[in-house]
């Protein structure tokens, strides 16, 4: 078992940056060694492992719960809705979903075969007018692709960015006029053009007349969810509104795998069989040699170069290829499909990856939500979507915050 990792390793693994790693060093909350064969400075596998047991960060307070109560019946819209992950955290909140926005016919599917009475509107979104929600919709939420803009002038206008999916969802927001909503996205869009990207959205929100709440990345391991996937969270508030939005705060505690897939605190059963991909044979004799929470660097040398081929010689830790996940960590993000090269997220026990029930329990879907399509298909809804725990906890603190704006606006 390699028992060391490069700075770069230790920074993917655990999800913190190179900066903060070298002032953990410094402050000795996570000290650096000289590895005895190259005298590069890195980090012990064990060291770093009892850190993430101790989980990341000290200053997360305990959070006993964010529920919250709905004053009144809260409405959603919501675009680009995928197989229903954040729908289903938002409707567990007690949010009502009125209309859902899909272009990719297997997801609407499973829409509609889950909830027979939600509005599924399947086709692309350009080819759809919302006026008829305008001033009846509470939240407009949509997980909009990152697509860079072409920068006209200085200030992006709602017009400069035509032909992107996040000038659609902007759209929407200006037909229906909600008093909030929330776009979600990969963490990546924080630095996408230089963050030019990110600050166009803020600069076209502002122009149809809404404010943005400084953005968050929420981790999904703080809430509730045993995966290590993040989401950035961009929150409107139309700017007659003078109420201040929340975001759900963290929970100190962090599930696993086991809690995922065995009964316990998250499920109250075994996860239930299902059908799953296969690894070829020359990828499960090399993933049998690695051990539970190891990965390619964990594997005899000559095999290491042989798997890795060229990227055995570049830079980054890479610390998911060949990673078979423990029953005592949080699964890696999953991806869109799990026998993918590079990505792997092997079984701890079995080689071989993750079924779609598996997958689903790791995203936090409820076990009777079934899935339409191939297993190619399905895989691959569960991978785009939002952790159905993390939709919750968002929806809650979407609950809070309407709760205070309709007890401030009623009638005196």
């Amino acid at each position: 078992m390699n028992e060391y990792m490069s700075l770069s390793e230790a920074s993917e693994y655990i999800g913190k940056s190179k900066e903060t790693l070298r002032r953990w060093d410094k402050e000795g909350k996570l000290l650096a060694v000289r590895e005895p064969m190259s005298n590069y400075r890195v980090y012990r596998k064990s060291d770093v492992d009892t850190l993430f047991a101790d989980f990341l960060d000290s200053s997360i307070q305990e959070t006993t719960s964010n529920y919250v109560e709905t004053h009144n019946e809260y409405t959603v819209l919501e675009l680009f809705a995928g197989a229903g992950g954040l729908a289903v955290g938002m409707e567990k909140a007690g949010l009502k979903c009125v209309a859902l926005n899909e272009i990719d016919k297997w997801a609407c599917n499973t829409l509609r075969k889950n909830r027979p009475n939600w509005n599924v509107l399947e086709g692309d979104i350009k080819s759809f007018s919302f006026t008829e929600y305008e001033n009846k919709v509470d939240i407009v939420t949509g997980g909009f692709p990152c697509q860079a803009f072409s920068y006209a002038g200085k200030k992006l206008g709602l017009a400069d960015a035509r032909g992107t999916l996040f000038y659609e969802f902007a759209r929407v927001v200006k037909e229906v006029n909600p008093p909030i909503c929330i776009g979600e996205n990969v963490r990546g869009l924080l630095s996408h053009e230089n963050g030019k990207t990110l600050q166009g959205m803020i600069s076209i929100l502002d122009e149809i007349g809404y404010n943005v709440v400084p953005v968050q990345v929420l981790k999904a391991i703080n809430f509730n969810v045993p995966q290590k996937r993040e989401r950035l969270i961009l929150v409107g508030i139309r700017k007659d509104i003078d109420v201040k939005y929340e975001y759900p705060k963290p929970y100190k505690k962090v599930y696993n795998l086991k809690d995922a897939l065995k009964k316990g605190d998250l499920f109250d059963c075994d996860v239930p069989d299902s059908e799953g991909s296969k690894y070829p044979k020359s990828k499960i004799d090399v993933l049998k040699l690695v051990p539970q929470k190891g990965y390619w660097r964990d594997l005899p040398l000559e095999i290491q170069k042989e798997f890795m081929g060229g990227s055995f010689h570049l830079g980054g830790g890479k610390t998911g290829i060949a990673r078979r996940i423990g029953w005592d960590e949080p699964c890696l993000t999953l991806t869109c499909s799990p026998a993918q090269k590079q990505t792997e997220r092997c079984h701890p026990e079995e080689t071989r990856p993750f079924t779609v029930r598996e997958y689903a329990r790791i995203q936090t879907f409820p076990d009777d939500w079934k899935f339409e399509g191939s297993v190619a298909q399905q895989y691959k809804q569960i991978g785009n979507a939002v952790p159905v725990n993390l939709g919750k906890e968002v929806g809650y603190s979407i609950v809070k915050f309407l709760n205070s704006y309709y007890n401030l606006s009623k009638p005196k």
